[in-house]
């Protein structure tokens, strides 16, 4: 185990018997959501961990240290410490060697996922190329994480605020498999159909975990993005979702919000646009992927077992 890597009893009894684990991020906890909303879906979404049969294992820098699986004092703390930075690669190496805390963003909670031996992470959506990327070179570091880290990433696509076709080229290129759970599209994030087909479908969670052994045992390195549509019955509209942030991005750029402040501030504003139907959705589709995320670990855990705990 890694020395800077402390694991919560229950994550490490887990996987050192081979059971299934799914990593899920803390950004949601510190700067995703408004409070008590932020706790209340923290919790949601390891009950739907749980709920498969598989161990939840939220990932945050807690005082220096990377912590895989958290419990209640950790996740409240993350919650109403403003000094709890957003924490991607670039920023773990200064949080650890200062004793700063830090919730992680998909891109680190990938890494860390991947130090600690975790193959499945739910999350809400990828970040990916943000609109007008061409002249801001604004890429998230959740490609390069899921080109770098063997991690399958049940997410409900990438987020809304973004180019999406563009994100989708990139995974392309950096070989990153693109799988729809259940669904011949790419979802948006809040929105079902971004308009753009899924590269490829997976018709149940045990097929999508035999797609990531079957990438993994032929020696590729990538993570693999498994696209879980939101709740139909929360989902957006795509007509009013695109309204919503076209309207955000045009007052983001008004006002100079740009940088690691973007997205919260986007989601944010979006909410309030939507007269929070994007914050209904957001919720639900983060317990939804966690779900489907212990079904995949389940899955995948079986493989793993019947090839006598190689992989």
């Amino acid at each position: 185990m890694h020395p800077d890597l402390t694991l919560h009893p229950e994550v490490a009894e887990a996987l050192a018997a081979g059971q299934p684990v799914v990593a899920l991020e803390s950004t949601l906890i510190a700067h995703g959501l408004p409070k008590p909303l932020n706790v209340e879906t923290a919790r949601a979404a390891e009950a739907a961990v749980r709920a498969a049969d598989a161990q939840p294992a939220t990932i945050a820098v807690i005082g220096g240290r990377i912590r895989v699986g958290l419990d209640a004092a950790a996740i409240e703390r993350l919650a109403e410490d403003p000094a709890v930075e957003k924490t991607s690669l670039a920023d773990l190496g200064a949080l650890i060697a200062g004793g700063g805390s830090g919730a992680t963003t998909v891109a680190a909670t990938m890494f860390c996922a991947h130090l600690a031996g975790i193959r499945v992470f739910a999350t809400g959506g990828i970040g990916g190329v943000h609109r007008g990327a061409g002249a801001s070179f604004d890429v998230s570091a959740d490609l390069d994480a899921l080109a770098r880290f063997p991690v399958a990433v049940i997410c409900s696509g990438a987020k809304a605020i973004l180019d999406i076709g563009a994100t989708l080229e990139v995974l392309e290129t950096r070989g990153v498999p693109v799988i729809g759970l259940a669904t011949d599209v790419f979802p948006a994030f809040w929105a079902a159909d971004s308009g753009f087909p899924a590269p490829r479908r997976a018709a149940t969670a045990r097929e999508a975990a035999a797609f990531a052994d079957a990438h993994w045992r032929l020696g590729l390195t990538s993570g693999l993005v498994i696209a879980n549509p939101p709740p139909a019955a929360v989902a957006l509209p795509p007509e009013v979702m695109e309204k919503a942030v076209a309207v955000a991005l045009a007052e983001a750029e008004a006002v100079g919000v740009a940088g690691k402040r973007l997205t919260p501030w986007l989601l944010s504003r979006v909410a309030e646009i939507t007269d929070g139907h994007s914050l209904a959705a957001n919720t639900a589709l983060i317990a939804a992927n966690a779900g489907a995320g212990g079904e995949v670990a389940v899955a995948y855990a079986a493989l793993a077992a019947g090839a006598g705990g190689s992989r």
